[in-house]
């Protein structure tokens, strides 16, 4: 084996590479994440419906675009091209962030005065951060898969280790930018995240000799073809920044977000419905049958689970309270790092659970873990609902939104991973990757119902500030019971479709 690719920790020195990477870029992207619907409702003095909007068709974007940088990079790019062209975006829409721009004002009479320059600054640069997560953000896994032979015993510790960069970027992202942007200033959260875009993508390019061939493109010859003057690599590039242009416009118009979600929910459900007219095999139709089931249930669990960004964000720093007996308080982002913090907590144990429970026989299906996650997901809100019924002068203690982010994690534990596991084990070879996209479309649609949902709290605020806590707080308890009831019931419902769905799955658990 070569000087450069000396085993570290027993795995391959091109996974901490990756690691790095990703952990950097989950840095960039969960600490302006953290920001975003303050500085929208603070800064630009969006109302709640605007700025949940303006979140949720951002955060369905990213999810929808790695589905189309997937296929480019996996087709013709090639992995390691991708990243670095995604990449590069990722780190001029991070700068772009950086620029605050004018403030918004508002007159005697309530009338906002936004500045339009500015405003249109910030959204190409959310669009550049887009197209940057779409070529970055698949591939960069894709990767870490191609370091290993496919039945190498050390493949899921690999992915474990990689995960593990994700949450811990996103954990010091919530407590460091957002630190930063609540006490000097949104340029300073937002440079900061824009800092750690600008180390991963050096990391990755200094250690791109440790990938040892495994992210090269499938046909170099075809990049260096020409056409129309240009080669294919370039009109590749060209079409990204075409995507750059689109995804610039979509975060303006609400609307077409809705339409683009929910023309490919149907064309989604055309094509599987069609596979499975025409498929001769009664278990690859039974199992994607499950599998259907599955990701329509989980549109429901994100639905749910996506509102920390939003709602949760704009609850913690309104009604939860902060304050800490030397005086001082607590950043409200600060509330997001729990998640990340937990799941690096309680994913291993979950981990050993399973297989303990596999070895057991009694490891539960994919379905019962789902159910399970909803039903996590809504305890968390049954859990607000009670807080809110415990607030003192307008005020809820922070430990009801830390035990709510508790039981939202273990939720999310068993509905993550489970996920993209069921899609491998139950999708028919033939669309093993078009199930996968769809996954990730659902997730997109779902990050976009969860605004909608979002929006059920909507209160009034005063220069971006809310006057009367005890007015906020009954909106918030509104949201969370309805949040909760909805978990409930969905949840209790895919409990009773369990028995059915196991019968279909032939044996795979």
């Amino acid at each position: 084996m070569a000087d450069n690719q000396k085993l570290i920790l027993g795995h391959k020195p091109g996974l901490f590479v990756l690691f790095a990477t990703e952990m950097w870029e989950r840095f960039s992207f969960y600490g302006m994440k953290a920001l975003l619907i303050y500085y929208l409702t603070k800064y630009h003095l969006f109302t709640d419906v605007e700025g949940n909007l303006t979140v949720g068709s951002y955060a369905a974007m990213v999810y929808a675009f790695p589905v189309i940088g997937g296929y480019l990079a996996d087709k013709y790019l090639g992995f390691r091209k991708a990243v670095i062209f995604g990449g590069i975006l990722l780190v001029l829409g991070h700068i772009g962030m950086a620029f605050e721009g004018v403030p918004a004002t508002i007159d005697a009479a309530g009338n906002v005065t936004r500045d339009e320059v500015s405003l249109q600054f910030f959204y190409f640069s959310m669009a550049l951060i887009i197209g940057g997560v779409g070529f970055l953000k698949a591939n960069i896994s894709s990767i870490v898969g191609n370091l290993y032979e496919v039945n190498d015993e050390k493949r899921d510790a690999g992915f474990t280790i990689f995960y593990m960069g994700i949450n811990l970027g996103s954990f010091l992202a919530t407590l460091f930018c957002g630190w930063l942007g609540e006490t000097y200033g949104w340029n300073y959260g937002f440079g900061a995240a824009g800092i750690g875009m600008v180390i991963g993508l050096i990391t990755f390019i200094w250690g791109q000799k440790f990938l040892i061939g495994t992210a090269e493109p499938p046909n170099p010859a075809f990049l260096n073809e020409k056409f129309y003057g240009l080669t294919h690599e370039v009109w590749i590039y060209i079409l990204g920044l075409v995507g750059v242009v689109i995804s610039y416009g979509f975060v303006q118009q609400h609307t077409a977000v809705e339409i683009m979600l929910v023309c490919a929910g149907i064309i989604s459900l055309v094509r599987i419905a069609y596979f499975m007219i025409t498929t001769k095999d009664k278990i690859e139709r039974d199992r994607l049958g499950v599998l259907t089931v599955l990701i329509l249930f989980s549109i429901i669990f994100w639905a749910i689970f996506e509102q920390a960004y939003t709602s949760l964000n704009l609850f913690a720093d309104r009604v939860i309270d902060r304050s800490l007996d030397n005086g001082g308080e607590i950043p409200s982002t600060w509330f997001l790092s729990l998640n990340a913090l937990f799941i690096i907590i309680f994913a291993p144990i979950f981990a050993w659970l399973w297989v303990k429970l596999e070895h057991m026989n009694a490891t539960p299906g994919s379905y019962l873990k789902f159910a399970f996650g909803i039903l996590l997901a809504a305890a968390g809100f049954g859990v607000l609902v009670i807080g809110c019924k415990a607030a003192v002068d307008g005020h809820v203690n922070m430990w009801w939104l830390v035990v709510a982010y508790l039981l939202h994690t273990l939720g999310e534990i068993c509905v993550s991973p489970v996920g993209l596991s069921s899609v491998t084990k139950l999708s028919p070879v033939k669309i093993v990757g078009f199930m996968m996209g769809v996954w990730f479309l659902a997730t997109a649609g779902a990050e976009y119902i969860a605004v909608l949902l979002a929006n059920i709290a909507q209160v009034k605020t005063d220069a971006g500030e809310v006057s009367d806590p005890s007015l906020a707080l009954g909106s918030y308890q509104n949201l969370f019971g309805v949040l909760f009831y909805m978990g409930l019931a969905f949840g209790i419902l895919l409990l009773l479709l369990s028995p059915i769905l196991k019968k279909l799955s032939h044996g795979i658990k």
